[in-house]
């Protein structure tokens, strides 16, 4: 596990960016929030962009960045990886050519990582002789993550890579970057503000508004939390479950998964049983029911007790139900938390209209299933 320190602020005409935060990196961590909460600022401060910033910024106890010191260790000695989401290859060079480049980066680092194991990991094999502009933009993210691997960082800072990818070249790609970490031991930063995306590939994640880190922790706690639901999305707002594969149905098409609280009925997917996986189910997708009920086409019903509620200035109320360890949210009126008399400490049952699969962590592309519709967005975890 690696430590990165901050302690830095920059300030803008109507903004300013202030954090001072210890942070523990372990596979990808998720860098979330609103446009305009600085996000980018922040990736760009780590990686030595920003000149203009000032305060304290170190990895594994070594300093990059002090004003006390006056130490200001340039960007290309940080070793950081950066990949942006316009990928930013060289035009005038193959994709052969733009890895080289990387590799001569590298030279003063490590020289532990070669180019084929990298092409491999990456199915670069058949683009190596093409010129970026006749490559697809998911095709252009796998160069660049290549090309940012070659320079063997120690920390790879990804700008919202995919946010001008179609969803089908998302899906596609997503498998890549969630296996960097386990291939090749390098810790992610990933900016991003879509929660799918969170769901699919985070283990850890850190929420911003306003210039300031103000949550830290595991994805299935930040995005499960009800007083968050405002900064990480009131629309996409749910709960992440981890969960493992119990059975398969091959003629209904189903997989059974099971978790601390209950079992789910999902889309059949092409995993072993007893493979790990996270579901995420919107709240928008879950009613509640005060007992058992009967003629529902639904098939997922969990037993659980009301732990938390919380009203926003509309019609609308986010209800939380513990299931054993797991959390659900369900979104109802506040006409029906009257009607049903919902409390904390009620026990409810909650049904799960639907379930989405997005992504699957850790297959090769082609395995992945195209997005269907019947309950969360379910990714197998490495």
């Amino acid at each position: 596990m690696s430590l990165l320190e901050l302690d830095v602020r920059m300030t803008f005409d109507k903004f300013t960016l202030a954090v001072e935060n210890t942070i523990a990196l372990e596979g990808i961590t998720a860098l979330f929030g609103h446009s305009g909460s600085g996000k980018t600022t922040l990736l760009r401060i780590i990686a030595g962009l920003e000149h203009n910033a000032t305060g304290r910024v170190a990895f594994n106890s070594e300093t990059w960045q002090c004003n006390s010191g006056r130490t200001f260790m340039p960007a290309f000695r940080r070793a950081v990886g950066y990949v942006f989401q316009d990928a930013r290859l060289f035009n005038h060079l193959d994709v052969a050519g733009n890895l080289a480049f990387a590799q001569c980066r590298a030279s003063r680092h490590s020289t532990t990582l070669n180019r084929d194991t990298v092409v491999k990991a990456l199915d670069l094999s058949g683009l190596l002789s093409r010129t970026p502009y006749t490559l697809s933009g998911g095709e252009r993210q796998r160069v660049a993550l290549a090309r940012s691997l070659l320079t063997v960082p120690r920390m790879i800072l990804m700008d919202e890579p995919l946010a001008s990818i179609d969803g089908r070249r998302k899906r596609e790609i997503l498998p890549y970057i969630e296996r960097l970490p386990r291939d090749f031991g390098v810790p992610v930063i990933y900016v991003t503000h879509a929660i799918d995306e969170v769901a699919a590939m985070a283990e850890n994640m850190l929420l911003m508004s306003e210039g300031r880190i103000v949550a830290t922790g595991p994805v299935t706690e930040i995005l499960s939390r009800l007083d968050l639901f405002p900064l990480t999305g009131r629309f996409e707002a749910g709960a992440v479950i981890e969960a493992r594969v119990i059975a398969h149905d091959i003629g209904d098409h189903l997989t059974d998964v099971a978790f601390a609280g209950g079992q789910l009925s999902i889309p059949l997917v092409d995993i072993p049983v007893g493979s790990p996986l996270r579901v995420r189910i919107r709240a928008r997708d879950v009613v509640l029911a005060m007992g058992e009920t009967t003629g529902l086409s639904a098939n997922n019903a969990l037993h659980g007790v009301i732990s938390g509620i919380r009203e926003d200035a509309g019609a609308m109320v986010d209800v939380q139900i513990t299931c054993g360890s797991a959390q659900v949210i369900s979104r109802v009126t506040r006409r029906s938390v009257r009607r049903l008399g919902l409390a904390l400490g009620t026990a409810v049952i909650a049904i799960v209209k639907s379930i989405t699969i997005d992504s699957h962590r850790g297959n090769p592309p082609q395995q992945i299933p195209q997005k269907q519709s019947s309950g969360g967005d379910i990714a197998p975890e490495p």
